[in-house]
């Protein structure tokens, strides 16, 4: 939501400022401009990018007003599921996970948080490490090399669309000078017709220059960084994941472990201690 209103706030301020000046709204009005520089700038995004890229930036664009996929309420289920697993695997050994990664959605330590079951990919993550460790018998430190190495490449491929999205903005101030300039070349050729609408015409291109810098730092390059902002922060929820299994795998009971994982999240979306210890209590009562 702050997304849009941020794009209000500036809308507002450019032409509230415009017109204080006693400037004339109509002249902005030039849609044939606006054609040239957001049909170049589409054009050039769709050319410079694969199909699974395009329509996963619309996916991000049209998720932002939601703000991040994972609220202090996911978070909260989050570290109790880490140590429901991390409980199972104390009192029966890893081997006692072997039954609930095969069928997450019929586990009853998974089922006991079905917003979480909805996350295929975090599900998927999860339960791919826990094979590592039921099967692989590998070292903290092993597992933690390879943990890293997907995570950059899952944080690599989900920041894709908002640098799509960003380079796409870097190139509309480009996109408005072409505006501008075929506005001047149509001034000039209709010069020797009339030269009353001189003033007019010049105006009007430069309206495109104009344009084309406002859509770039004004709206969608705050959306590409908005983008790139929902991605970084999403991506807390795996690291989280990550620490809790190698704090488990390193030793430590499951409340430390959890408390491990808790420490990764956020400020602003972190549970405290407090509100984790009651959750874990009520989802054990």
């Amino acid at each position: 939501m702050l997304v849009l209103a941020g794009a209000l706030v500036v809308l507002i301020s450019v032409l509230g400022g415009y017109v204080l000046s006693h400037g004339q709204l109509a002249a902005l009005w030039q849609p044939y401009e606006l054609l040239i520089i957001f049909g170049g700038a589409i054009g050039a995004f769709i050319a410079a990018n694969s199909s699974a890229v395009v329509k996963a930036s619309l996916r991000e664009i049209a998720a932002l007003p939601k703000g991040p996929s994972y609220r202090k309420q996911d978070y909260l289920d989050l570290l109790s599921l880490l140590y429901d697993i991390f409980t199972v695997m104390r009192k029966q050994g890893v081997l006692g996970m072997e039954s609930h990664i095969e069928d997450p959605e019929a586990s009853p330590v998974f089922s006991k948080y079905p917003r979480l079951l909805g996350e295929h990919h975090l599900v998927e993550f999860i339960t791919d490490c826990l094979r590592l460790i039921v099967g692989g018998n590998m070292e903290a430190h092993e597992l933690e090399q390879l943990l890293d190495a997907e995570l950059e490449t899952h944080h690599t491929e989900a920041e894709v669309p908002a640098h799509a999205v960003q380079t796409m903005a870097d190139a509309l101030p480009g996109f408005g000078i072409v505006a501008a300039v075929l506005g001047i070349v149509v001034t000039m050729a209709n010069l020797s017709d009339d030269t009353s609408q001189v003033g007019a015409h010049v105006a009007g291109a430069l309206v495109g220059t104009f344009l084309g810098i406002l859509l770039c730092y004004g709206f969608i390059g705050p959306l590409a960084s908005a983008m790139e902002g929902r991605v970084r922060e999403d991506g807390k929820a795996f690291e989280c994941v990550k620490v809790g299994l190698l704090a488990n795998l390193r030793g430590y009971n499951p409340k430390v472990a959890v408390e491990f994982a808790r420490k990764v999240l956020s400020s602003t979306s972190r549970p405290s201690f407090n509100e984790l210890e009651d959750h874990l209590n009520g989802a054990g009562a």
